[in-house]
């Protein structure tokens, strides 16, 4: 076995993870005029592009479980930004729509994600660098979720 591959350094997971992590960290000063956590932000946007969609949906999209996503959205409604309502079709599906408050807090976070580029679109990071990585990680996520199923 060789040893090498076992290098913190050889990993594809760990640039990605610390990536990750430091990422959100960038995001957090900017989402937390909003008054929004980094995962409320990533269900704001499902809802800013599709609004009125399911909880499944909403999982779907985020690639995360019903239980993880159902107290966030609990914590988003108390905070007058979605509604929670059962399907008129479907008694077993939730619903979720924006509030008037969850419609104009879009119009707050449209300088984010340019905010964030040019954080990190200095250096040796363009912006075509950075479509390139979206791209590739987009790539591999749709790998590993089809490998998932």
């Amino acid at each position: 076995m060789n040893n090498d591959q076992l290098k913190l350094d050889n990993q594809l997971c760990f640039p990605v993870y610390a990536a990750s992590r430091l990422i959100i960290r960038e995001y957090q000063p900017l989402l937390g005029k909003l008054g929004l956590t980094y995962p409320q932000y990533l269900v704001m946007l499902v809802l800013w592009e599709t609004n009125k969609v399911s909880v499944n949906d909403i999982s779907g999209r985020l690639i995360l479980n019903t239980n993880t996503v159902t107290p966030l959205l609990k914590r988003m409604e108390s905070m007058g930004v979605i509604v929670r309502k059962r399907s008129g079709k479907d008694e077993r599906k939730v619903v979720i729509s924006l509030t008037e408050k969850g419609r104009v807090m879009k119009k707050k976070a449209a300088a984010i994600p340019g905010k964030l580029a040019a954080r990190l679109g200095s250096g040796e990071l363009t912006a075509a660098n950075l479509g390139d990585i979206r791209r590739y990680l987009t790539t591999m996520v749709a790998l590993l979720c089809e490998k998932g199923k």
